[in-house]
């Protein structure tokens, strides 16, 4: 099977610094999975928290499948991560810290065709530290432009 499904969260990377990466499973319906394939998912304002002990993802909009007949999926249900018990307890006590919080920063299949969510102990940026980044995006757009020519 292809691994061609990549979704990306780019304001992931500009809101926040990224401390550690993990990658997880996600609990899917089958209708959900299909629509993922096809790339019908907004990842902007999606966010990761624990209820328990369990990791939800939630606000992650999965559109319907458009061939799928009555029977939809609910499209910002909270989702459930799948990681393993010694990455569940290393998350919750680094994001009930001051200033830590879990975002999602990519979907993609796997070469068996599963869907997995790459999500990342993040700290989030101070306005100044925005402004560097687009400096500094916008001065490689430059250097880019340039050395076309």
């Amino acid at each position: 099977m292809k691994n061609d499904v990549q979704i990306k969260n780019k304001r992931a990377y500009f809101d926040y610094h990224i401390v550690e990466k993990f990658n997880a499973g996600i609990a899917l319906l089958g209708t959900e999975i299909k629509s993922i394939r096809q790339g019908k998912t907004n990842m902007s304002d999606a966010f990761c928290m624990f209820i328990g002990s369990t990791l939800y993802v939630r606000n992650l909009h999965i559109s319907e499948y458009s061939h799928s007949s009555f029977y939809h999926h609910d499209i910002k249900r909270d989702r459930v991560l799948l990681l393993q018990k010694k990455e569940l307890k290393k998350l919750k006590a680094k994001s009930e810290e001051k200033g830590y919080t879990i975002v999602p920063l990519r979907i993609f299949t796997n070469e068996r065709g599963f869907a997995k969510m790459e999500i990342a102990l993040a700290q989030g940026k101070k306005e100044f530290d925005k402004r560097d980044s687009i400096k500094e995006r916008e001065s490689k757009r430059e250097l880019d432009r340039a050395m076309k020519f």
